[in-house]
């Protein structure tokens, strides 16, 4: 299947959006081909050391996959995103690969590039791939290496970014900014833009699956991680647009409104290394077993009953208008405290920092001390005028914070 040029695309989606309006319908797939991964990263939410020979055990084998992907592309699936783990660690990946691929679905992918090889980059360039997106960790050896905890896995991951480059594949950059690379990240974005790929970086590192400890030790402050946006101008204009596209659904009085508020269970699902059919791949609450039955069974009964749930309580959640900038969600409830409905506070205070620095009105949403007239909102008020006044090029077209805020 021949990718279409960007207007074409565009317009696809586009017009695929309206008629998926109010409608459930599986458009999109979230494949988890493994959980294992060469490297040790601390932030990551479900690394596996790549021997783990029970995880690998359990893993999908390729004949269950080739009887999954039919079922999903009869269903009316359009869009896989091949995720792990690390991919390229199952030795039968480019058979998964270009079965699908010859199913007709638009794949990206996602690695840290390291286990690229020659004969790996012949095959996408052959089977091309709708995008690769490979995360960078540091943009020097140290750095990056520090990240991974694995000696010599900056230098495979830039063979793997020259080897996808050499053959014109669909390549981008993405990073997560954590407090061992967030001095990197402008220098990462520069060498993004040395070799012409897009570049995109997210500081909002979730709890472990298994509860482990590691990633909330290396989040960034959240005064920290605005300070990113507001020094982005490019960046402002994201979530400028992201909340008039995204507002948050009117729960009545009394009502404690929908459980889930995003695409999960609507247009789009997640499938497990072992199976398992789920609404999302960070939520592990609930989910259909795909080796024991039809993903149309899964997708049509169980996760059409997950979707529908209401929230079984009212929170400050409930009818926050800021929650697109905050990106909570009832996974990361359930990976921070085994609890979907409750907020995850450092990711609260980044919305109302968020709102604060773009201009964003804060309307009265419960007892939340992030609110005006809430025990914390003075200092979010000092935090965002600091930013403002050293927010260099942003400066000159940052919101004034209302008077009102002040006092």
């Amino acid at each position: 299947m021949r990718c279409p040029d960007p207007t074409s695309y565009g317009e696809f989606a586009r017009s695929l959006d309206a008629r998926l309006a109010g409608k459930r319908w599986p458009a999109s797939g979230t494949i988890e081909l493994t959980w294992r991964c060469n490297l040790a990263c601390a932030h990551c939410y479900n690394n596996v050391p790549a021997g783990d020979v029970e995880a690998r055990r359990g893993e999908l084998t390729r004949e269950e996959c080739v009887r999954i992907f039919d079922e999903i592309a009869d269903a009316g699936c359009l869009w896989l995103l091949y995720t792990g783990g690390e991919i390229f660690l199952r030795p039968d990946f480019l058979d998964i690969y270009t079965y699908a691929k010859r199913k007709g679905f638009l794949i990206t992918l996602f690695t840290n590039g390291t286990g690229i090889t020659p004969r790996i980059g012949d095959a996408l360039a052959e089977w091309r791939p709708f995008k690769v997106e490979i995360t960078l960790y540091g943009r020097t050896r140290e750095t990056y290496e520090r990240f991974t905890g694995v000696p010599g896995s900056y230098d495979r991951c830039m063979r793997g970014i020259r080897l996808l480059l050499d053959r014109g594949l669909p390549l981008s950059l993405k990073t997560v900014v954590a407090t061992v690379n967030q001095h990197e990240v402008e220098a990462m974005k520069s060498f993004a833009d040395e070799l012409g790929v897009r570049f995109r970086f997210d500081a909002m590192l979730n709890a472990r699956l298994d509860g482990a400890p590691g990633p909330a030790a290396l989040r960034l402050r959240p005064e920290e991680i605005v300070a990113f946006d507001v020094a982005d101008p490019a960046r402002r204009g994201e979530w400028d647009r992201a909340v008039v596209r995204h507002p948050a659904p009117a729960a009545a009085d009394g009502d404690s409104g929908p459980r889930y508020s995003c695409g999960a269970g609507i247009h789009g699902f997640s499938i497990d290394p072992c199976g398992k059919l789920r609404i999302c791949a960070l939520s592990t609450s609930d989910g259909y077993d795909l080796r024991a039955g039809s993903f149309r069974e899964g997708w049509e009964r169980a996760l059409g009953r997950i979707r529908s749930q209401r929230a079984t309580r009212r929170t400050k959640c409930t009818a926050c208008a800021l929650k697109v900038l905050c990106g909570m969600c009832p996974a990361m409830g359930e990976l921070e405290h085994g609890d979907a409905e409750m907020a995850v506070e450092p990711f609260c205070e980044v919305g109302h920092l968020r709102a604060l620095a773009f201009g964003v009105p804060i309307p009265t949403h419960g007892h939340c001390a992030f609110c005006p007239g809430g025990s914390l909102y003075g200092a979010l008020v000092a935090k965002v005028e600091h930013l403002l006044g050293f927010a260099g090029s942003f400066e000159e077209t940052a919101p004034s914070i209302p008077r009102s805020a002040r006092s």
